[in-house]
This record gives C-alpha cells, structure tokens and sequence, in this order.
C-alpha cells in the first residue's frame, strides 16, 4: 500500500504541474479576415455525403479562401458529386498504396494539388467560422505548423459524459490548450482535425508520408516535425470552429477509445507513464469513493477532477449535466485506454490497415522516391 501511496502522490504532483500550466495559456485565437497570403483548404474525404455538406459551404464563404480542395477517397457515396456542385476542385484519390493509412494519402495528394501558399486542412465533421482561416494563417506568424482545439457538438448526457471523460486524460497527460513554452517533440500534441502550415515547407519535409502508417497520425507529424526543428503551435480555437465528431456514445466509446492511446505515436516508457497517470489520479479515487474507501488524496484528486470538469463545459457547444458526471466514468475510460494500448485498433472505414514501419531511429522510414510530385 506504501508503494501504491508514493505512486499516487507522483502522479498527483505530475498532474498538478500539467495543470498550473492553465493559468498562463496562450489565449484564444480571434477572427482575422484580412490575412496576406493565399490559402488554400485541403479536406480529405470518405464516404461523407451526410456530413461535410456544413465545412464545405462554411469554408467556401469565407472570402480569404482561394480554393476548397475535396480529396474524394475512394467514396462509395455522392461525396465528390456534393463537394463538386457546392464548388470545391474535387481530386480523385489514387488507389492507396501498400503500407499507407487513407487520410495520411488524400492529405499527401491534397497539398500536392492546393495551389496556395498556407494550407489549412480539415476534417469533413468541423464547422469552421468566419475568420478562422484568416487566424490560422496569422498564427503561422509565429510556428510553422498550427493545429487547434475547438467546441464539441455532443448530443445526450451518456455522449457528453463519455466524451468529456475522455478529454480529461489529454488535460490530465499533457496539460491544457495552449501551452505558453512549446513541449519537448516527444510530448507534442497536435489535432488532425484542423491543422496550417505552409504549403512549400511541408512539400519539402513530406510530412505526410514519414506518418503514412499511423493511426494517431496527427501527433505522430507534429512530433517528427518538432524533432526536425519546426515549431508546433496547439491553440484554443473553441470559438471559431466546432466539430461534431460522433453520432452515439456507443460511437464515442469505439472511435475516440481507439485513437487517444496515441500508442504508434508514444515511446513505451510513456505510454506505461500515461496509463499510470490516468489509473491513479482519475479512476482509483472513483473505485475508493465508490467502495466507501478514500483516502484524503482521493478527495482531494477528486475535488481537483471535479474543477477540471467544470472547466471543460467550455470545450462543448451545449455543456449539459453530462460534463459534471463524467468523473463517474473515469475508471471505464482507463480500462478503454488500456485496453486499446495493448490491443491497437487499426481498422477504419472498411479498411484494416498493418503496423507502422519504422526505420533504425524508431521513426517512420522515409517513402521511396518516385518522382511522384
């Protein structure tokens, strides 16, 4: 029990670092709809009639966007056929070769074809505002590759409470949006769901090709980029973009339970670090409260989770009862995590994918050239 003790108190004073960086975040970005560059929009796209219909047509209006590039990914639906007539230059994907994940792919081919000077690329399920595009570009200002936080659209108690509970391992492993001194390249976080750059920087790094075999490949590029010497902006853009990213909690247990291990992307010793973080600050003082059982650490884990909910009703377009509960849930989103860390998922949208490849470093090996640009 001793040892357990010592363990906890660690990761309470981990955690309580993480956390204390809130105070000093970077603020939020703000609209800008006057930037100087040409930018262009890469979305890359399949089997998303049902739902991209709102970013195209949000991305489309917005007057400092050059072109919308839809990367049509082998869709089985009207996807292209939606994303053309609303205007978008639609790029049929090419067949996706051995060793690849699709998105890493149709963001590849994406940059390839956008012909602006600032990229900005997105997921079908984000609705951007007026002037978030303007921001992301300004931002560059200051990093060479820009991802951001948004608002969540989550329907139902059960959904929001799951999904928050999930968003509090991020807070809790990596601390808040925002961070005022970017992170080593090892601990860098970045979201794939809406990312910038510049188009001749990441044609020349091929950044999408060195994380073509990754699940969470969003972070796996920002931290080989922040290896390589690029700096890594995570900014909060909650007011300027939303994403409504699940339709069930059941949705939310499978997809974000899958990605948020982060395992292809996270050294060993981390990933075991992580876990323990999460087990020990956020579902063992649950299990103890639940078995009439807490220590004094417990509650005072458990006050210090309870403020971090609060805090995150921010995250979510309509914070209902579901944030505050979330805590209640925190030991099945450890056992998810840890289930999907020793067991990795790598099937997405019909598509069963193999283990990363690596080279002698422990990164991604570099793709063979083929003069394909």
């Amino acid at each position: 029990m001793r040892a357990l003790t010592a363990l906890q108190v660690a990761a309470a004073l981990a955690v309580g670092v993480r956390l204390a960086r809130g105070r000093d975040r970077l603020p939020a970005l703000t609209p800008v709809t006057t930037p100087d560059a040409r930018i262009s929009v890469v979305i890359p796209a399949r089997d998303e009639e049902g739902r991209i219909g709102p970013c195209l047509e949000a991305a489309l209006a917005d007057p400092v966007v050059a072109e919308v590039v839809v990367v049509d990914d082998d869709s089985s639906d009207g996807t292209a056929r939606l994303a053309g007539n609303l205007g978008a230059k639609v790029v049929t994907g090419a067949p996706l070769p051995a060793g690849w994940v699709g998105k890493q792919w149709a963001l590849r081919q994406g940059v390839e074809a956008a012909g602006g000077d600032i990229v900005v690329t997105l997921d079908a399920d984000t609705r951007p505002a007026a002037g978030l595009f303007g921001a992301l570009a300004a931002a560059l200002d200051g990093y060479d590759l820009v991802s951001v936080g948004p608002r969540f659209v989550c329907d139902g108690a059960a959904e929001q409470a799951l999904h928050a509970s999930f968003l509090a391992t991020l807070v809790y492993r990596f601390g808040p949006v925002g961070p005022p001194i970017p992170p080593p390249p090892h601990r860098v976080v970045t979201n794939g769901q809406c990312m910038a750059f510049r188009r001749p920087a990441m044609l020349a790094a091929d950044g999408f090709a060195r994380v073509r075999g990754h699940m969470a490949d969003d972070v796996a590029l920002g931290r080989i980029l922040a290896a390589d010497g690029w700096s890594v902006g995570f900014l909060d853009a909650g007011g300027l973009l939303e994403v409504d990213m699940h339709a069930s909690t059941a949705e939310v247990w499978r997809e974000w339970g899958r990605t948020l291990p982060l395992s292809d992307a996270t050294r060993p010793g981390w990933q075991v670090a992580d876990l323990a973080v999460v087990w020990l600050t956020t579902a063992l003082p649950v299990v103890r409260l639940a078995t009439g059982r807490p220590t004094r650490l417990d509650l005072g884990l458990l006050a210090v989770r309870l403020l971090l909910a609060g805090a995150l009703r921010g995250s979510y377009t309509r914070p209902g009862p579901g944030v505050l509960l979330a805590p209640l849930l925190d030991p099945l989103t450890a056992a998810r995590l840890t289930q999907a860390t020793l067991r990795p998922i790598r099937n997405w949208r019909g598509r069963t994918y193999g283990g990363v490849t690596t080279g002698r470093s422990g990164r991604p090996a570099p793709p063979a050239r083929n003069g394909a640009r």
